[in-house]
């Protein structure tokens, strides 16, 4: 799909409709609005919900392309929200319809949790009907109602609770993760110096995502969540295993508790309420802290932002591509794709979950909420559980450059192995520290406290085990390892293709062997999402936004920032989407200096209009020729008398960070399907590499993936992300291409019915 002057003149409405607020929002503000304006379209802002289009005048008003600017790092929503009671009334829903028909209104992106959105499809519904009454009453002519016969709406969920039904997250999720990890991190420093036991209390009345994905995160002791109220005599359970994990040595116990927690009964559970029983039966030193509405506020996570414009793009396509038959969709996020699904197939699902909660279907209404939710609190009870017994032993170690994760992905595996009965061993400083028989024995306290901490507790190094392989092979027979899992980067990756093919000289290599992806780089063939990669988009994120706010209130100025990563211009895409870069400089992506100069009249012109600040990345090895300093004076140079330059070399602290939530709640379920029950194995699927591919958790030979990748320049031949480089060039008011044969179509919601929830 290119841009072209045929494209229909078409005008599209923006609504931010949640009663709350939520971070991200600004960026699908942004996306619709710059989407809209590339495709020829009329964008309309309308502020303060569905109040503003029931009252109309100054509350909608047309959008500009320099309007969205400097709004990605802004957190809520700068078009205002607010509850509506006019808009319940048909007379209020009336007055909305005459003030969109007055100015060529009939194409609505909405977001919003599901109320908001049912009202959006109500509305839908009524049009015609409201239009008749508009004709009849002589507010619009025949010829209008005519003109706008059919409104269109396609949705996006905005809610950091996570609670709708067929989206693996909404916008605000991630975001409001990432505050609640803040503030674990930092309570549990005072914690520990203090022994104390700390309860917080995160939002979720009707859903407990945000509670079960920060004690996965954070390793809390303890969780209660609205879907799976704890058995009868909880409280004695729960104060038996915090008294357990003072006598092996901790310090702390870390409780969290969703506002909407119950009993099996319906008895509310509060903070309040599990202070006071840890203080009665245990007299540990308790305090509560109470989050709030820290969670809705703040800086959005990179994931958010990317989130947000992918789902606002995706939404004019929608729009632009919708019939007078075509539903109302809402877009979704599955794996990594964006997709459509019917708006009220949604709505039901996540009316069905709650219903179910009602009616004490616990079971069901985990099921319904679908299978992330179910799986990650199954990985939360397997590393809440301990096992004695002991059936095989199984090496983990770190290989490669160190990556926020890591640490997150040990613990994982220790614990989900313990539970399952394996006997753990710790390899330290990888290949060449097994090689010198650093092994010992890792227990379950071993690892306590390890989800915050950045880097790698282990020691990991960039040797490969060709040059030790006799003292590798000879190691595991003396510690009789039957299994083995590396977590590692490119060189991990390497590292098992040479452990299988020395299998045929050494048969204590003939065992399982499973790599897990963890490199800030992301550059490993088999998976399009690799540990530690979120975090290092999140450091480079937050440096932008403070390197362009430098800038707040000074002349016009560029900012050329070099990203790791290699050969894989990864960090540099898809953190210059989430930063608003105007250009990301990429090895996948040749250049020459004819596109520099491009550049750099694309930026003059903008500058002299009403940009004042610019942000261009370069991936670190994106061209031997045009250096990071060669871009800066070039563009130095050609910006004399508009803009001038700074330069800034992002580094090593795109590694050093601690982890962000996404890397524990996805790696832990990774640990949980690794282990296997073989102990010869010498076949091709006995070494593989476990990836994320588009919308599944998959188990690949790693044999089998040479063929996608390009060793000498460490990356695989195709990468996923390279589709959004078009997206960045769009945002940035580039004159492209789009490819929307990847765009989402309108599918279907997969429907748990009672017997089939039986049966799983």
């Amino acid at each position: 799909w290119e841009k072209t002057d045929g494209i229909p003149s078409v005008s599209m409405l923006f609504l931010s409709l949640s009663v709350f607020c939520h971070v991200g929002m600004n960026a699908a503000v942004r996306a619709v609005v710059r989407m809209g304006i590339y495709v020829g379209a009329k964008v309309y802002f309308i502020h303060e919900g569905y109040q503003g289009m029931v009252d109309g005048g100054d509350n909608i008003k047309e959008a500009s392309w320099e309007s969205v600017s400097s709004m990605l790092q802004v957190g809520g929503t700068v078009i205002g929200s607010a509850r509506c009671k006019d808009f319940r009334t048909h007379e209020g829903r009336l007055r909305a319809a005459l003030n969109l028909v007055q100015r060529g209104i009939t194409n609505l992106c909405v977001i919003g949790g599901d109320g908001s959105l049912t009202g959006a499809n109500l509305f839908r519904e009524e049009w015609s009907g409201l239009l008749d009454e508009l004709v009849q009453s002589g507010q619009i002519s025949e010829e209008a109602a005519q003109t706008h016969s059919a409104l269109h709406i396609v949705g996006m969920v905005g809610s950091i609770d996570n609670d709708f039904c067929g989206t693996d997250m909404t916008i605000g999720t991630d975001s409001a993760l990432h505050r609640i990890i803040e503030v674990v991190d930092a309570i549990m420093t005072t914690a520990q110096s203090h022994q104390r036991t700390f309860v917080l209390e995160v939002m979720g009345r009707h859903c407990g995502y945000l509670a079960l994905v920060s004690a996965l995160a954070c390793g809390a002791d303890w969780v209660l969540i609205p879907e799976m109220p704890p058995k009868d005599g909880w409280e004695e359970q729960m104060c038996h295993k915090l008294s357990e994990s003072r006598l092996r040595g901790s310090r702390l116990n870390i409780i969290i508790v969703a506002e909407g927690a119950t009993d099996r009964h319906g008895n509310p559970i509060s903070s309040n309420t599990v202070k006071d029983l840890v203080v009665r039966c245990l007299g540990f030193d308790t305090r509560v802290t109470i989050l709030g509405h820290v969670q809705r506020g703040g800086t959005p996570s990179a994931f958010d932002r990317i989130l947000a414009s992918r789902m606002g793009v995706e939404a004019v396509l929608a729009l632009l591509e919708a019939s007078p038959g075509t539903p109302a969709c809402v877009v979704s996020l599955c794996g990594n794709q964006a997709v459509r699904l019917p708006l009220m197939e949604c709505v039901q699902m996540t009316q069905e979950v709650q219903k179910a909660m009602d009616e004490k279907r616990f079971e069901e209404a985990v099921k319904l909420r679908g299978r992330s939710f179910e799986n990650n609190l199954n990985t939360y009870k397997l590393l809440s559980h301990r096992k004695i017994d002991s059936s095989f032993n199984v090496a983990v170690l770190n290989v490669g450059a160190p990556a926020a994760g890591m640490n997150a992905a040990v613990r994982s595996a220790v614990r989900v192995g313990i539970t399952e009965g394996h006997t753990l061993f710790a390899v330290n400083d990888g290949f060449e520290g097994f090689s010198k028989g650093q092994i010992k024995e890792i227990k379950w306290g071993d690892v306590g406290g390890w989800t915050g901490q950045g880097g790698s507790l282990l020691g990991t190094k960039r040797t490969l085990p060709a040059k030790h392989i006799d003292k590798i092979a000879e190691q595991m027979r003396i510690h009789n390892i039957n299994a083995l899992l590396v977590i590692g980067g490119f060189e991990a990756y390497l590292g098992l293709l040479e452990l299988q093919a020395a299998r045929s000289k050494h048969a204590e290599l003939c065992v399982p062997m499973v790599m897990v992806p963890a490199t800030v780089s992301n550059n490993i063939p088999g998976s399009d999402l690799s540990i530690g990669a979120d975090t290092a988009l999140n450091a480079i994120t937050d440096t932008c936004d403070r390197i362009k706010q430098s800038a707040s209130g000074t002349k016009r100025r560029v900012f050329i920032i070099e990203t790791m990563g290699g050969y894989c211009g990864y960090l540099a895409t898809v953190g210059g989407l989430a930063a608003g870069a105007d250009a990301a400089y990429i090895y996948e992506e040749p250049f020459d200096i004819r596109d520099l100069q491009s550049n750099v009249e694309h930026l003059t012109e903008k500058m002299k209009t009403s940009i004042q600040r610019g942000l261009v990345l370069r991936n670190e090895n994106c061209s031997e020729n045009y250096t990071t300093d060669f871009i800066y004076q070039l563009y130095s140079e050609e910006g004399k008398g508009v803009f001038d330059c700074r330069k800034n070399v992002l580094g090593h602290m795109q590694q050093v960070q601690t982890h962000t939530h996404l890397h524990t709640h996805t790696n832990t379920y990774h640990i949980f399907v690794c282990f296997v029950g073989r102990v010869f194995a010498n076949t091709e699927d006995s070494a593989c590499l476990l990836g994320m591919r588009r919308r599944a958790l998959v188990f690949q030979p790693v044999i089998q993936l040479k063929d996608e990748t390009d060793f000498v320049h460490r990356i695989p031949k195709e990468q996923w992300w390279l589709r959004l480089r078009p997206l960045m060039k769009i945002l940035a008011k580039y004159k492209t291409s789009y490819d929307v044969s990847d765009s989402g179509q309108l599918e279907h919601i997969v429907r748990l019915r009672a017997k089939d929830i039986s049966a799983i």
